[in-house]
């Protein structure tokens, strides 16, 4: 009976091990640095998005907008540090940005609400 409970004691100390090392992990990938600037948010007729000079610098970016469903709202190529969009055929709701390197790999993406 002592041996289960020196194997059992042993377990849970690698299994607390191990999800702290997870948690460890989540922590460093969440610290990532912000390309992107939006303001303000909620918006109502214009929505106002800054770019770090890498993006303005590299001049191969994508930047797209879309609404939940999932359809494209607004598209640039070729974008510059500050990219301003009116939102006059914008419904109101959630809309999900993406910005995309010249591959098409995103680079960072997140959302902004509309109100009107």
């Amino acid at each position: 009976m002592r041996i289960f409970y020196i194997l059992f004691i042993a377990l849970l100390t690698t299994v607390q091990l191990k999800s702290q090392d997870k948690s460890n992990l989540n922590q460093d990938q969440n610290t990532e640095i912000k390309i992107t600037k939006f303001y303000p948010n909620p918006a109502t007729s214009l929505i106002t998005f800054e770019f770090k000079k890498e993006v303005d610098n590299g001049k191969n970016y994508s930047f797209q907008v879309y609404n939940f469903p999932g359809k494209k709202m607004y598209e640039a190529e070729n974008i510059s540090s500050k990219t301003v969009i009116d939102l006059s055929n914008f419904f109101r709701g959630i809309y999900v940005y993406q910005l995309k390197d010249q591959n098409g790999r995103i680079i960072e993406s997140g959302k902004f609400m509309v109100i009107k």
